[in-house]
């Protein structure tokens, strides 16, 4: 998240706590920066005109002025992407479908251009596997799995996330299936859900060729500053069976 939008979404977070306020801290662990970093954004805020009060003392922290009027709500092209992978998880016949189709929209529509184009760029990049299958991740015989968290890290999860979206070359360490480490210089072409799990796959340096990764499996992840040229999407091949790019799913449709 860039400064401008965090400016932003520290001020709606304060507006939805209320006259409660929030901590310094917690708003660091929310935004994953530091409590200076947050207080500099809060200075920069009231420099503004934003009618942030800090309170002191135990337990004090940041509050907003309830009678504030702040602009109508902005999403970037990540958070529309962010809707449009939600609402591609939902499993056919669920409640409320139509609604999340009519949010979806609604949030396209609050796009600028720019960020509309860049966000359908990156739905295009993002598969999601909508097939209903039982979830044997866990189960016993499965030495791929057994014992083992199949969550990446927040910090792995956000590099992928802004290498993707901004074209820059990954640096990864990565463990194979039979615990082999090794580091590798990638270009992320796009994200794919398959049998419950998630994988980067991206042209990688060391093979060159295309390979898929593990998100859990990747243990460190570090955004360089190198740009690559974009790879097309057919370099991958076709998606899973039962998925697709979520530019083409809907909410409830399988």
């Amino acid at each position: 998240m860039n400064r401008t939008d965090r400016l932003y979404a520290i001020a709606e977070e304060l507006r939805r706590v209320g006259r409660g306020g929030t901590t310094g801290a917690r708003l660091a662990r929310a935004f994953e920066v530091s409590e200076r970093t947050i207080k500099r954004d809060i200075a920069a805020l009231q420099q503004t005109g934003a009618p942030i009060w800090a309170q002191a003392g135990p337990g004090g922290g940041y509050v907003l002025d309830g009678s504030a009027s702040l602009p109508p709500v902005n999403f970037t092209h990540a958070q529309a992407v962010a809707v449009a992978v939600a609402l591609a998880a939902l499993p056919p016949g669920t409640p409320f479908a139509v609604d999340g189709a009519a949010a979806r929209g609604k949030v396209w529509d609050a796009l600028g251009p720019a960020d509309r184009a860049l966000a359908a760029e990156l739905t295009r990049r993002v598969w999601f596997d909508t097939a209903e299958r039982p979830d044997t991740a866990g189960s016993a015989g499965s030495s791929d799995t057994a014992g083992s968290s199949d969550t990446a890290e927040p910090g792995v999860l956000r590099a992928v996330e802004q290498a993707l979206a901004r074209r820059r070359v990954l640096a990864i360490t990565y463990r194979s299936a039979d615990g082999a480490v090794t580091r590798r210089s990638v270009e992320p072409i796009l994200l794919a859900h398959a049998e419950h799990r998630w994988y980067l796959v991206a042209w990688c340096r060391s093979r060159t060729a295309v390979r898929w990764f593990r998100l859990a499996r990747i243990e460190k992840a570090d955004l360089t500053h190198e740009q690559y040229p974009p790879h097309e999407v057919a370099e991958v091949g076709a998606p899973p069976v039962g998925a697709r790019p979520v530019s083409a799913t809907g909410p409830g449709t399988g």
